[in-house]
């Protein structure tokens, strides 16, 4: 089974990752972070498989994570309030993401990634 990447094809992050994923044969779905945003439920489903906290899944170098100036109201918001948020604009949202089938990865770090050779 391939894997999900979503992708904003402009970040530089995001085209490393995608050559990275290319170079190892890595069979995946594409998906534009910013033309077909992920909806409050995947948001969802991906934090719990992530097991990550829900402020990983957050942009925070992006221009609207400052704008909104989220550092500050994040703490204050529920975690349904943040996932919500989330699914309103693809550019708050931590890129790439890869999902499979037990598992999520946040961001891109080739050391973690390694896992998806095997």
């Amino acid at each position: 089974m391939g894997v999900l990447f979503l992708e904003y094809p402009k970040c530089s992050t995001c085209k490393k990752a995608k050559k990275w994923l290319e170079d190892n044969s890595v069979e995946f779905t594409d998906r534009h972070i910013k033309e077909e945003n992920p909806t409050a439920e995947e948001l969802s489903e991906w934090h719990k498989k992530s097991g990550l906290p829900l402020k990983k899944f957050f942009n925070t170098s992006g221009v609207l994570y400052k704008e909104l100036k989220l550092k500050d109201k994040l703490p204050e918001m529920s975690e349904q309030e943040q996932l919500e948020l989330l699914a309103t604009d693809g550019m708050l949202v931590k890129r790439p993401l890869i999902i499979g089938e037990n598992f999520v990865l946040v961001g891109f770090k080739e050391a973690e990634w390694e896992k998806l050779k095997k």
